[in-house]
């Protein structure tokens, strides 16, 4: 990979992102809003640790962003201090964060204007195919952009789909997560009507795993579903609801019907409701057991 590459935003996907960067050989500078979060990947890897996303982008070839929603990616790229201040011409953004596709288009608009590139990355999997560099990556951009800036979506997917022009890659990634959030719902309403009707947990997931819907995404939740009180948060559910928001929103912009998406919506606010914002999206099976109790 040819340049330094700054990412923004050290979350549980951006650190992950960061240190499979750091471990491809690149020099990466870091920025977080929470400095200590970037100090101490940089006293792990190494790794520079930049005071503004302006800094950081002024250090870099390409700027890397994973931040947690669309105020965040408006903040962090077009507020005092941000990319659109110290990003230069040729340097390309590159955003994996689940927004709005006309944040991305609002950004993208500004970036624009610097001579600099920005495409919309956002991606599909877990921080342990982040660590794997197994991700799914959904592009939208321009293509030749999308090519020169393929050294650093490799360095963390397997797979890297041009799906269209700038946005286009914000509004596949609220396709998948549509679907991410079915199966989630729709897992935990199996697991606990399993499991009320007299059926050992671990023995139910077993029967899904091993049958028809045993999708990567049953499989590689398996721990979070059948030991909730122990495993780590992967994807909390206040970040569930964000997305359902913005799933739902746009649904109604484009007049598609998205019936199940509203009622998980409803079911996930429950679940907030109750205290469990803070916990991974799983969870779902947790309220919905103890509802049933």
């Amino acid at each position: 990979m040819t340049g330094k590459v700054a990412v923004l935003g050290l979350g549980r996907m951006g650190a992950a992102m960061a240190r499979r960067i750091l471990g491809s050989g690149t020099d990466v500078v870091l920025w977080n809003r929470d400095r200590s979060k970037a100090a101490t990947i940089a006293e792990e890897t190494g790794a520079a640790v930049a005071e503004s996303p302006a800094q950081a982008a002024a250090r870099s070839a390409f700027v890397l962003s994973s931040l947690a929603d669309d105020e965040a990616v408006t903040n962090v790229y077009l507020g005092a201090k941000g990319v659109i201040e110290g990003i230069g011409d040729g340097t390309i953004a590159l955003d994996t964060s689940t927004v709005d596709p006309a944040t991305i288009l609002r950004v993208g608009e500004a970036i624009d204007l610097t001579g600099a590139g920005f495409i919309d990355c956002p991606v599909s999997g877990s921080v342990s195919t982040v660590e794997a560099g197994g991700l799914t990556v959904m592009a939208g951009g321009d293509e030749l952009l999308v090519k020169e800036a393929e050294p650093v979506m490799a360095a963390i997917a397997s797979r890297i789909i041009h799906v269209g022009p700038r946005g286009a890659g914000a509004a596949c990634k609220l396709a998948v997560n549509a679907l991410v959030h079915g199966l989630n719902i729709a897992l935990s309403e199996a697991l606990v009507l399993a499991e009320k009707a007299g059926v050992e947990r671990e023995t139910a997931y077993e029967v899904f795993v091993s049958g028809a819907g045993g999708a990567p995404f049953v499989k590689y939740k398996r721990q979070s579903y059948e030991n909730p009180e122990t495993t780590p948060v992967a994807f909390s559910l206040d970040l569930v609801a964000k997305d359902l928001e913005l799933i739902t929103g746009l649904a109604s912009r484009i007049d598609v019907p998205m019936d199940q998406a509203r009622v998980g919506l409803e079911i996930v606010r429950r679940a907030l409701a109750a205290g469990m914002g803070a916990q991974d999206l799983s969870a779902i099976a947790v309220l919905l057991r103890e509802g049933s109790a």
